[in-house]
């Protein structure tokens, strides 16, 4: 007797769902500022960026079970033959986690890049006093070329969601409310944790981050 039924199953955590959602506010923060040259407020954003991405990160060791950075290891073979199966698994996908771990790679090439790039002018990186001049020079270079290719990530990003909702996946959905419909035995499944514990690494990060390298940048703005 098949025992398999419709369960609503909660497969992302509070913090999952809010890193997603203020991680597309940060980068858009991100490149709004830079082209309107309001740097106290780009780097101020950079940090935040920073601090939601270590927070991130850290959860993806100690975090809910579809958070964790291990189920996003995938072989190639497992990715390609994603597309073919009709039953995801709970979380992120084979092909889904390759682009996952590539948005975590750019966004660290990006704030890294950032923290030594200078607008020969006014405002330096952090870490710019830390680096020769070919460093910098070489940083700024990057941290411009790098945007492009996390825009062109965030395109593929989006039209990977539409392909997906148009095969009846509600993607958004489920990272709003945290909600899937899953095939599973009638037992209680539970694969996210409390969020509290990841809430109060990133504030802890954010503000040790705003108290030494974004202390200037956050005087001028608030002044």
């Amino acid at each position: 007797m098949d025992d398999q039924v419709v369960k609503r199953i909660k497969v992302w955590d509070g913090f999952i769902r809010s890193f997603h959602w203020l991680l597309v506010i940060a980068i858009a923060t991100l490149y709004f500022s830079a082209e309107e040259g309001m740097m106290e407020l780009h780097f101020i954003a950079g940090f935040f960026t920073l601090a939601l991405l270590l927070t991130r990160l850290i959860w993806g060791l100690i975090g809910s079970k579809t958070a964790k950075l291990s189920a996003l290891l995938h072989s190639p073979i497992a990715a390609i033959k994603s597309f073919k199966q009709t039953n995801e698994p709970v979380g992120h996908g084979a092909a889904g986690s390759y682009m996952v771990l590539a948005f975590f790679a750019l966004l660290l090439v990006q704030l890294v890049s950032g923290l030594m790039t200078t607008d020969d002018i006014l405002t330096d990186g952090p870490l710019v006093q830390y680096a020769s001049n070919n460093v910098v020079e070489w940083a700024g270079w990057l941290h411009h070329t790098n945007f492009d290719l996390l825009f062109y990530a965030i395109i593929l990003h989006v039209v990977a969601i539409v392909i997906y909702r148009i095969k009846g996946k509600k993607l958004v959905k489920a990272m709003v409310t945290g909600y899937t419909d899953k095939e599973a035995a009638n037992t209680e499944v539970k694969v996210t944790k409390s969020p509290w514990l990841a809430i109060v690494i990133f504030v802890v990060l954010l503000s040790g981050l705003l108290m030494t390298w974004g202390a200037e940048p956050l005087s001028y703005l608030v002044s």
